[in-house]
């Protein structure tokens, strides 16, 4: 296996010094953001590396011998947004990402599968959380088509640059299941999507994220390494606890394109994002890795830092040293069969 971090949680410094960070963990790989949902803070001349020979090699020589090479590019976003101001550019920013990644001779790329308004003339996304009437499975269709049309073309640019999109399975999104990932990319007729599997997003909907990499087989491009913890307050609330704040202009807060923002979590949240073992033990992660294993041996498999109860760079050192054991508990067990 291939473990490193994605870069978002060290956007707040230079990239050489992001790369010491993770070396000094033992991790060996750098997932970029590219743009979306965030800016591209560690690729800021993304443009030039596009058309510029000398412009690209002086960016790849930042990882020599720093021990940590690039490791997937992600610019999660919503493509389809019906406000083009959001999705127009993070469509954009999707196609750039395959480009950029040919460039640097990288192989996947990270992002969302997108959501779409509910009908024509929609200004605002919708997701059905549950189609138990007719109307609603009506929607579905017409979210599915708009979404169909894009990976086709998305799939298209990804084949001639010899890249995989790996799509996160994640909520609001048109994909956010193994049954909605497989409607899609079968209404698409693609072949170069696929899914990065996200283990904290199917924690938080009751999903097994072992048994999802199995169900999926092949089609599991990419993984992140991203616990979550269910609190007690999900028995009063349930997993799709509502409970957020809406942040003032005067707070900071975090743009996701247009005039949209991140909301403040709930306070009694239902459930929160945590480092590695703080969700799930070592022997889960173990599993996990040997079913990612098991689809490819080389699988990229990058930390995602969202804990809120501990800082950058503590919260990589715990998440790390999880998933550091759980690879060595792997090999062990590889090498005793």
């Amino acid at each position: 296996m291939k473990l490193g971090v994605y870069n978002a949680i060290l956007h707040d410094r230079p990239l050489a010094e992001a790369l010491k960070v993770i070396a000094d963990l033992g991790l060996t790989g750098i997932e970029l953001n590219t743009g979306g949902f965030l800016p591209p803070a560690h690729v800021p001349n993304i443009d030039q590396i596009l058309h510029s020979d000398a412009a690209r090699d002086d960016f790849l020589e930042i990882f020599e011998n720093t021990g940590v090479q690039i490791a997937g590019l992600n610019c999660n976003g919503n493509p389809l947004h019906p406000n083009p101001i959001i999705g127009e550019k993070h469509a954009e920013d999707i196609r750039r990402s395959i480009k950029l990644a040919q460039r640097l001779g990288q192989h996947r790329v990270v992002t969302m599968s997108g959501l779409p308004g509910g009908e024509p003339g929609a200004t605002r996304v919708n997701w059905v959380v549950n189609a138990w009437n007719s109307a609603a499975l009506e929607q579905l269709d017409y979210q599915y088509d708009i979404a169909a049309s894009f990976w086709k073309e998305i799939d298209v640019l990804a084949q001639e640059n010899d890249v995989k999109v790996a799509l996160e399975l994640h909520p609001q999104n048109v994909a956010f299941n193994p049954a909605s990932f497989r409607e899609l990319i079968e209404r698409a007729g693609t072949s170069n999507i696929g899914v990065e599997l996200d283990a904290s997003h199917l924690f938080w909907q009751q999903m097994d994220p072992v048994a999802v990499v199995r169900d999926l087989g092949s089609w599991v491009f990419h993984a992140a390494a991203k616990d979550v913890r269910i609190n007690p307050h999900a028995a009063i609330q349930g997993v799709l606890d509502n409970s957020f704040r809406r942040l003032r202009a005067d707070e900071h807060r975090t743009n996701l394109g247009g005039d949209e923002w991140a909301n403040e979590w709930p306070k009694n949240s239902a459930w929160d994002f945590v480092a590695l073992g703080k969700g799930h033990d070592t022997a889960f992660w173990t599993e996990f890795l040997k079913a990612l294993h098991e689809v490819d041996p080389d699988m990229l498999v990058n930390i995602e830092h969202e804990d809120t109860e501990l800082g950058a760079v503590e919260g990589l050192e715990v998440a790390a040293k999880v998933l550091l054991d759980a690879d060595a508990a792997l090999t062990s067990s590889l090498a005793r069969n």
